[in-house]
């Protein structure tokens, strides 16, 4: 399950909770918190682990990025040096396999930031359900918190 949507679970729990005669607090049941902080334990590690799987998948595009380069520089030399012992075509060799290399920088460098792009907007979404996580655990804990010193009252 998303963490989102346990988190609106828990927000509506507490939002429809009991209120307190006479008090701003309010009587939540423990076990579905207790049941829902469990769910949300469960639910973040999966979470984390697509975000670890996004990463990895980010660096064998960057590591097939580098190869399908190389590869390319490698067929430019190649032609650069054939070229070139042809003495009637040296400078149209020189400016092909510029060229080649051109070509190959800029696609490596095109496939490496959209692999980065790509990346960074999975981690930000990750890193914001983190955020909104946390802040409803925190309310609750406020909530229970308040609910505990009236009690104590």
């Amino acid at each position: 399950m998303d963490v989102l949507v346990l988190i609106d679970k828990l927000d509506d729990l507490v939002h429809n909770a009991k209120q307190v005669p006479l008090t701003d607090q309010v009587r939540v049941d423990k076990e579905e918190i207790y049941d829902l902080l469990d769910q949300m334990r469960a639910t973040i590690p999966e979470e984390i682990k697509q975000a670890r799987w996004i990463v990895k998948e980010r660096q064998e595009m960057l590591a097939e990025a580098k190869r399908e380069a190389e590869r390319i520089l490698a067929e430019a030399r190649e032609r650069q040096d054939k070229l070139i012992a042809e003495q009637e075509v040296t400078k149209e060799a020189e400016r092909a396999a510029e060229d080649i290399v051109e070509d190959a920088r800029a696609r490596e460098r095109e496939i490496r930031l959209g692999a980065e792009d790509y990346a960074d907007d999975v981690l930000h979404s990750l890193e914001d359900n983190l955020t909104k996580f946390t802040a409803a655990v925190q309310r609750g804990r406020d909530r229970l918190a308040g609910r505990d010193d009236h009690l104590e009252d």
